[in-house]
């Protein structure tokens, strides 16, 4: 912004008394923002903005922002949109900012101030532009080349899995430029005719799909806000709500269920703001399915500990994964077979579990067969076959209810995929149960 001309104007406050002051300041103002698919408090804002803005007859630019489409009625072509935007040219810097005088520039806040919340984390990636470009570049020319091998690892996902979503989540890329840089890379790795680089761009092809089913996502939630905070599919309200055991919420929150990769995975998310879309994956199952914990009463805590957050991501995903849609595969992951094989040899478990150490291989996945264990590290605090044979249980009573397949459909016309090719449905469900949270 300086080199153009421009700087960084940062004011706090409600957004419509910040407005305010600068249109009593300015007189003839007109605002221009992305548009947003965000929590809930920020639809009632862009609300009361509208209204604000109306009232003063300003007018107000939204730009659409990746491949959210707004005002959508049905997923029915948003493919084909979101395609066309995808293709667009990538708007350029300007060459120059005239600022009107008046205009004081203020310190961004610290990090202990009181809009960035009390959650600790211990390391996060780099923000920023240049570094959201040298992690694109470093993915495509080089980190990528084992993108689907490793991105279900969870100590080797952190290098060869792209590392974007925070900064995409963030904007300092945009969806369209990743897309884009990547189409760019496919089309130079295509001319050779050497099979290491098909293999680059196989795995850049299946990186272009994830980029895809992350605008799939966001919009369900622009399309259904109600996602935040109610199930997709209503049979399955006051389902867990009852059974809230607040020991083991806490237990699953400090990394201590008794389950080394779960334990190991919540800890790293805590120590980096990132885990893998696998291990995240798991960590909701195991909460929603072992635990018994209501996808609401986990949200929150992950939303805190994810520097990629993205609500409509989140929400989908939280729901998908906790089995309440309607409309997607049950998946209910078993921590002591993912640990076996993503985490085979302990590494990743030993790294965070430091309790774990000093246990041999045998007995890494579950240390409480061990006959010499020592009592630094807890038993499980759930039978795993226990725990999933009553989760099966109570959910296929969900199933069983009257009219539960009519809202099923309704459900999946409204926020549904679109397959190109509809006789392939099976392939299509087993893929969608599969979706990164990032990237």
């Amino acid at each position: 912004l300086r080199a153009s001309g421009g700087q960084l104007i940062i004011r706090i406050g409600d957004a419509v008394d910040v407005l305010e002051d600068l249109r009593q300041k300015f007189k003839h103002i007109e605002l221009w923002s992305h548009e947003e698919t965000g929590n809930a408090w920020t639809y009632l804002r862009d609300q009361q903005v509208n209204a604000w803005c109306k009232s003063h007859h300003i007018p107000w630019h939204e730009t659409p922002f990746g491949g959210v489409v707004r005002r959508l009625e049905n997923r029915d072509g948003w493919s084909a949109i979101r395609d066309r935007r995808m293709a667009m040219p990538n708007v350029q810097r300007p060459e120059g900012i005239t600022l009107p005088g008046g205009l004081n520039s203020e310190e961004i806040p610290a990090k202990d101030y009181r809009l960035f919340g009390t959650t600790s984390i211990g390391h996060v990636q780099t923000g920023g532009r240049a570094e959201g470009l040298r992690t694109l570049n470093s993915f495509l020319k080089e980190r990528g080349q084992n993108y689907m091998a490793t991105i279900s690892k969870p100590g080797l996902s952190a290098r060869h899995c792209s590392r974007l979503s925070a900064h995409i989540a963030y904007g300092t890329l945009s969806v369209r430029e990743v897309v884009q840089a990547t189409q760019s890379r496919m089309h130079s790795l295509a001319g050779n005719p050497d099979s290491d680089a098909k293999y680059f761009a196989k795995n850049l092809q299946a990186f272009q799909s994830r980029l895809a089913w992350r605008c799939h996502f966001v919009q369900k939630l622009e399309q259904q806000p109600e996602i935040e905070t109610q199930c997709m599919h209503a049979a399955f309200e006051g389902m867990r709500e009852p059974h809230l055991r607040e020991d083991f919420f806490q237990a699953w929150k400090n990394g201590a269920t008794g389950y080394p990769l779960v334990d190991a995975s919540m800890r790293s998310l805590h120590a980096n703001g990132w885990i893998n879309f696998r291990m995240r994956a798991m960590l909701v199952s195991f909460a929603s399915y072992h635990l018994w914990l209501d996808w609401r009463v986990t949200a929150p805590h992950l939303a805190k500990l994810f520097t990629d957050y993205e609500p409509g991501i989140h929400f989908s995903q939280l729901q998908m994964q906790s089995g309440v849609t309607g409309m997607n595969a049950i998946r209910i992951y078993n921590p002591i077979k993912q640990s076996i094989d993503h985490d085979p040899n302990g590494k990743f478990i030993r790294r965070y579990v430091p309790e774990l150490h000093d246990v041999s291989d045998q007995w890494i996945h579950e240390p409480w067969r061990n006959p010499n264990q020592t009592r630094t590290y807890p038993n499980p605090i759930v039978d795993h076959e226990a725990a999933t044979k009553f989760a099966r249980a109570a959910l296929s009573m969900r199933w069983k209810s009257n009219g539960f397949r009519d809202q099923s459909r309704a459900v999946n016309q409204k926020l549904g995929s679109r397959s190109k090719q509809p006789n392939r449905r099976t392939k299509v469900a087993k893929a969608t149960s599969q979706l990164s949270f990032d990237l």
